[in-house]
């Protein structure tokens, strides 16, 4: 599946762009060994065009740049005080030699009890983890049990920088409205009082520890703690504002531990300023897994020649705002057949086969002449729908954004049937079917812009059958 937070992210991008606000999106990949890297990034690339993500910039974090910015950083961080040194302990695989990152291992939830959970995170309650937590942990290469062992690593001292964090967290969520749903958890690990992070892992692939610090040459920085959250920064100017669209899995990441790292260089960074947290979307009534090919993801979804423009609504139609929702094969076909085609594809058809028509010859009528105030009424309807899709998309609320543009496509519908457009209209009252087909496709085309940030080739289509230019979304 493409990822819900990359197509929310899309959307919203395409709506900022047609709003005229000044916008940078941006993708980064985060990857493991080389060869992995390169397949990985070919084959998410190739998905992401397929669904017409229009990323600004789809970068990857194994860079010179990233990993300059990334050490800088980190040493800024020791020099001020927020880096120790620990010994800890850790499993390590006796089979091949190695310690195990956390994503190599997988047991059981110590506070769920959610099986086949990965060392770093639960997928079913959210708990972050250690890989010592896990209850009967075992390796994902081999499947055999990991013995523990001691080993140094480098900690943030996420305690030390609370107070800091706190009072940020305060300021932007309050003026960057963050939704509920990522502020409860943010609020809770704050209330239970943060603790020290390791920062640095025992692996070969990654960005390197500085030099500077001895017996650490064969140890990296944890890519998830700091060195991916990096690529953000290395693909946009310092002072650019921030906005995260993601699940709730990663609202620790990018409200707490990547704002730290930033106050605690004592630098000028920008922050985070708006964060749109959405739910999980669930797979007819289990979890999304493509490990246990459970599912349906974004290679698989191109597989099935249904256009991407239908799979980018059906996701924005059930995409979990306010909740938890589920995808259904079922859901998708109903959306497909009584949403778009019933409604908003009803609509634009019947317009423009109108317009098409032997009555008006593919040439849009002067409507302007005709006046009627029952028209005032349905204008003003209209109006006060397209404010409130933009008060909703300003928000980031795009399944709420979505519902209205289809509010306002069926009013169109309703607005067509009190006015007995047909043919017999045409031949008695001229001037007012030619009012009602000018006022209609002028719908359309206002239509076609608020469904461009969903449906970007639908619109697209839409606005060359209207021999138009796509309009810019106006408050007035």
């Amino acid at each position: 599946m493409c990822r819900t937070s990359v197509l929310s992210a899309d959307t919203f991008a395409r709506y900022s762009r047609a709003r005229g606000f000044n916008s940078l999106y941006i993708g980064v990949e985060n990857c493991t060994p080389q060869e992995l890297c390169d397949r990985y990034y070919a084959i998410h690339a190739a998905v992401y065009k397929w669904f017409n993500i229009s990323f600004d910039i789809f970068g990857r974090t194994t860079t010179p740049l990233q990993t300059e910015i990334t050490q800088d950083i980190f040493l800024k961080l020791k020099d001020n005080g927020f880096l120790e040194e620990r010994m800890t302990t850790q499993l390590c695989c006796e089979q091949h030699h190695s310690f195990l990152a956390d994503r190599f291992v997988e047991g059981e939830c110590p506070d769920c009890g959610y099986v086949n959970v990965r060392g770093d995170q639960c997928d079913l309650c959210g708990k972050l983890l250690e890989s010592l937590e896990l209850i009967r942990p075992r390796c994902k290469v081999d499947g055999s049990v990991p013995i523990t062992k001691e080993t140094k690593h480098i900690f943030l001292e996420l305690d030390k920088l609370q107070p800091e964090v706190e009072a940020f967290f305060q300021e932007s969520a309050a003026k960057g409205a963050w939704s509920s749903n990522g502020t409860s958890i943010i609020a809770a690990w704050l209330k239970e009082g943060l603790q020290p992070r390791s920062i640095t892992r025992d692996l070969k692939w990654g960005t390197p520890v500085p030099t500077s610090l001895e017996g650490y040459e064969e140890k990296v920085i944890y890519s998830c703690q700091l060195h991916r959250p990096m690529g953000e920064v290395v693909a946009q100017p310092r002072r650019r504002a921030a906005l995260p669209i993601h699940g709730k899995d990663n609202v620790v990441y990018h409200s707490i531990i990547f704002p730290a790292t930033k106050i605690g260089t004592h630098e000028p960074w920008t922050k985070l300023h708006h964060l749109f947290t959405i739910d999980y979307l669930t797979y007819e009534g289990g979890k999304f897994s493509k490990s246990r090919g459970i599912g349906v993801f974004g290679d698989s979804a191109r597989e099935t020649e249904v256009p991407s423009d239908i799979w980018r609504f059906y996701l924005l139609y059930c995409r979990p705002e306010i909740g938890d929702s589920e995808f259904t094969w079922d859901g998708f076909i109903s959306a497909n057949n009584n949403l778009l085609l019933k409604n908003l594809g009803n609509f634009v058809s019947r317009v423009v086969k109108f317009i098409n028509s032997r009555h008006f010859n593919n040439v849009v009528p002067d409507w302007t002449q005709y006046g009627e105030s029952s028209f005032d009424a349905f204008k003003a309807n209209i109006n006060q729908l397209l404010a409130q899709y933009i008060q909703e998309l300003d928000r980031v609320k795009l399944r709420a954004g979505l519902l209205t543009a289809l509010q306002i496509s069926q009013r169109g519908n309703g607005f067509l049937q009190a006015s007995k457009l047909d043919n017999s209209l045409y031949e008695t009252q001229p001037a007012k079917c030619a009012a009602i087909i000018g006022l209609a496709i002028n719908l359309v085309h206002l239509l076609a812009s608020l469904i461009s940030p969903y449906m970007p080739t639908t619109a697209a289509a839409i606005n060359s059958q209207l021999r138009a230019n796509e309009l810019p979304i106006l408050e007035d």
